[in-house]
């Protein structure tokens, strides 16, 4: 279960949607934190320690998008939605290439920006027992660790995200079997998604060029043309 004090930091800067996404979130029992651009956001995420960000691209000053690849830089692996007004097929790919977690076109509905969070965070609390089992996983120079969250590779711990960790624990544990986009959208991303079915070819993509040996031919993550992909140990 979710606990309900979960702490969001907001970054908008439309103030209406401020207060109205802000008494959204507290009336569902979340903490909120607002921000109206990006550098203020970044003196509060050492501080506020959030479980999620809910950030806009469109901010004044430094990008939405500069904001969420300094945090993939650093290594911070924090759940990030993206809100946008402009969420076309390339700026999506932008973002979840930068390492956004999901994508929220605006305007919303506000039952599915709910949804889309509890599916975010519930993932993230639970993303360290995703085996069941909690034993070491691995392939090629690849190990996972499950218990401490952690992929590494030849010991160097990749900075991988919520999402690409999830994705990949997931297929790790079906080795062999041919996995549409569709059962990975529903398994991964955890709700019967209005994700389009290029988000997990973008986070495919991502994680190709941190566990393959020679991503344009991967090994282990594997395309099956007009259906999905299969993960071959």
């Amino acid at each position: 279960m979710i606990q309900r004090n979960n702490r969001i930091l907001l970054v908008e800067d439309e103030a209406g949607l401020v207060f109205t996404l802000t008494d959204l979130l507290k009336a569902e029992g979340y903490e909120v934190i607002a921000c109206a651009d990006a550098e203020a956001a970044e003196l509060k995420l050492a501080s506020a320690n959030p479980d999620l960000i809910l950030l806009d691209v469109m901010l004044p000053g430094k990008s939405g998008l500069d904001l969420l690849r300094s945090l993939r830089s650093a290594g911070n692996t924090i759940p990030v939605l993206m809100l946008t007004a402009r969420a076309t097929p390339p700026e999506r790919v932008v973002g979840l290439k930068l390492g956004a977690d999901d994508y929220l076109p605006k305007p919303f509905d506000s039952l599915e920006l709910l949804a889309r969070i509890e599916a975010l965070l519930r993932r993230s609390e639970g993303h360290g027992l995703a085996n069941g089992g909690g034993s070491i996983l691995g392939f090629g120079d690849i190990t996972i660790n499950p218990e401490r969250s952690e992929v590494s590779r030849a010991g160097q711990v990749l900075p991988l995200t919520l999402q690409e960790y999830r994705l990949l624990i997931f297929m790790v544990t079906h080795p062999g079997k041919t996995l549409s986009r569709e059962r990975l959208l529903e398994e991964v991303w955890g709700y019967g998604s209005n994700a389009a079915s290029r988000t997990i070819d973008v986070h495919v993509s991502s994680l190709r060029q941190k566990v393959e040996d020679e991503p344009a031919h991967p090994a282990h993550i594997i395309t099956v043309r007009g259906f999905g992909y299969r993960f071959e140990p």
